[in-house]
């Protein structure tokens, strides 16, 4: 009877941590990081050098991507229409690709018609610095330079649930 009952108390500890593991809010938003300082990193956009930290002022969706990870590939268009929404708002999508082969990267940004800045991060150094695991991964950087959010995964940035994230941090549509 005891084993039963330790079984099947053991039973659903499992089943409440698969639970919160697979949660939105879990995945979408890690509160670990929200409010830490994004690290700052040099990257070079139209070729001009300069700092994430440059960008101050700014909503920035940090993302990061390769041509050769599929999900990444499947996430592009809702990134491209994100970034031609919150553009206008004050806000923008900063890439920061880890291709190994910088043709295939610079193939890709001409054959999608990417519109969002993004940078070749040919060392990869960058994402270590943000604790990054996997492709695709992207963090909501207040004007501040705070980070607001962590979102794993490729995302529908077009869908209500995502598009709000930005309704704190950006004036509405005009």
């Amino acid at each position: 009877m005891k084993g039963k009952i330790l079984g099947g108390i053991g039973f659903a500890a499992a089943v409440a941590a698969l639970c919160l593991f697979a949660m939105p809010t879990y995945r979408q938003g890690e509160p670990s990081v929200a409010g830490r300082m994004a690290p700052d990193f040099a990257l070079e956009l139209d070729g001009k050098a300069m700092h994430l930290s440059d960008l101050r002022g700014k909503v920035v969706l940090l993302d990061f991507w390769a041509s050769w990870c599929g999900p990444c590939v499947e996430e592009t268009p809702a990134l491209m229409a994100l970034q031609r929404d919150i553009s206008q708002r004050g806000g923008m999508v900063l890439g920061v690709s880890l291709d190994d082969d910088p043709a295939a990267y610079e193939k890709f940004l001409k054959d999608h018609g990417v519109n969002f800045p993004t940078y070749l991060d040919k060392n990869k150094a960058i994402p270590v610095t943000y604790g990054t695991s996997m492709y695709p991964e992207a963090y909501v950087i207040g004007r501040d330079g705070r980070i607001v959010r962590k979102v794993v995964g490729p995302q529908d940035w077009t869908r209500p649930e995502m598009t709000s994230i930005f309704a704190d941090l950006l004036p509405p549509r005009s």
